[in-house]
Formats: C-alpha cells, structure tokens, sequence
C-alpha cells in the first residue's frame, strides 16, 4: 500500500506533510492548467494562473471546513479557481476569450453558479480526472490479477461472467476485485469526489 492516505484532506491540514502538498499539487495542477487552456488562457499565463489558484489554496486550506458533503472540496476549489481567473482578467494579465462567445465575466458567474450547467461540467470533468489519476496511483497497491479482474469488468464494462472465464477464475473473485479497488479508491478519495 502507498505510503500516503488517512485523506489527503486531512493529510494537509499539517502544513508541514510537503508530501501531501506535493501530491495536490500533482493531482490538481494539471487539471487548473488544462481548465485555463480551455479558458483562452495561453502558455505562461496559464502556469500563472494554476499557480495563483494552487497558492490560495495553501493560504486559505486553514480555513477551510469540510461539511461532509459530497463536493464540498470539489465545489470550494472551482470557487477558488473562478476568483483567480477573475483577479487575472481585471488585472489584465491575462485576456482570456471566454467558449460560445459570451464575456469572461458572465461566464465565471456561471461557473460559480453550483446550479448552473457549466458548473455542474466541471464538477465532472473533475470527478472523471481525479478518479483517473488516484486509480493511477493505486494501481501499484494490487497484484497484476485483481488488477485485471477489476479493469475489465469495472472500466472495460465487461459481464463478471466474461471476465471469470477470460481469466481463469470465478465471478465471485471478480466481484471481490472490484471491492477491493474500489474500497481503496474511496480511501485515497476522501473528501475529494462528489
């Protein structure tokens, strides 16, 4: 098993875990920078810009209370994510051209909206990310077998029966594999998915 988990929520309440820093800055950097680039956001600036959401979260982690509720993290960071894309444009250091045409600021507003479908968009877009790089990262907590087993009957889709037959074992061993992994997942998840 990884030496990271508890949660990385509550391994950053310890502002001194570089660790766990490290780790939010993997899982989550790359999905800013990919959501500036899709803003119109362009080279430099969207580094900047990734790095100005990721240094209000170390800043304002503190502060920040999970209420257990599914999102929570996910919604306060698209917040965070928002401002800063705001505070860049109103400072134009950036001139980002906003999708369909509509004005930067109006479509922040939406993003910021939890109501509106643009939010509910990214609120995917980052649940499928996140669950992709921790599934990443805990593939090595598993042997090549369970590993298989839980590949093609959770993310292939294929019928237990199928993969049992495929590989050699009994639908129960692949519905053990899919129990395991997923279990991991929502421990290495905590706090972090909707």
């Amino acid at each position: 098993m990884s030496v990271t988990s508890a949660t990385l929520l509550a391994r950053l309440r310890d502002s001194h875990d570089q660790d766990a820093w490290n780790r939010l800055n993997d899982l989550y950097g790359p999905l800013i920078r990919s959501w500036a680039l899709r803003l119109g956001v362009r080279g430099s600036d969207a580094d900047d810009l990734m790095q100005d959401v990721l240094t209000v979260v170390v800043r304002r982690f503190p502060d920040f209370v999970h209420p257990d509720r599914p999102g929570a993290f996910r919604g306060w960071l698209r917040a965070i994510a928002a401002n800063c894309a705001r505070d860049a444009w109103r400072a134009k250091r950036v001139a980002p051209k906003a999708p369909g045409g509509t004005d930067f600021g109006s479509y922040l507003a939406r993003l910021e909206d939890p109501a509106d479908d643009l939010s509910r968009e990214w609120d995917r877009e980052h649940d499928v990310y996140v669950t992709r790089r921790l599934l990443e990262r805990i593939k090595v907590d598993f042997e090549d077998k369970t590993w298989e087993l839980f590949q093609q009957f959770v993310l292939d889709g294929k019928p237990a029966e199928q993969v049992a037959a495929a590989c050699g074992t009994s639908p129960n061993a692949v519905y053990i594999a899919k129990s395991r992994v997923l279990a991991r997942l929502r421990e290495e998840a905590g706090g972090l998915l909707g």
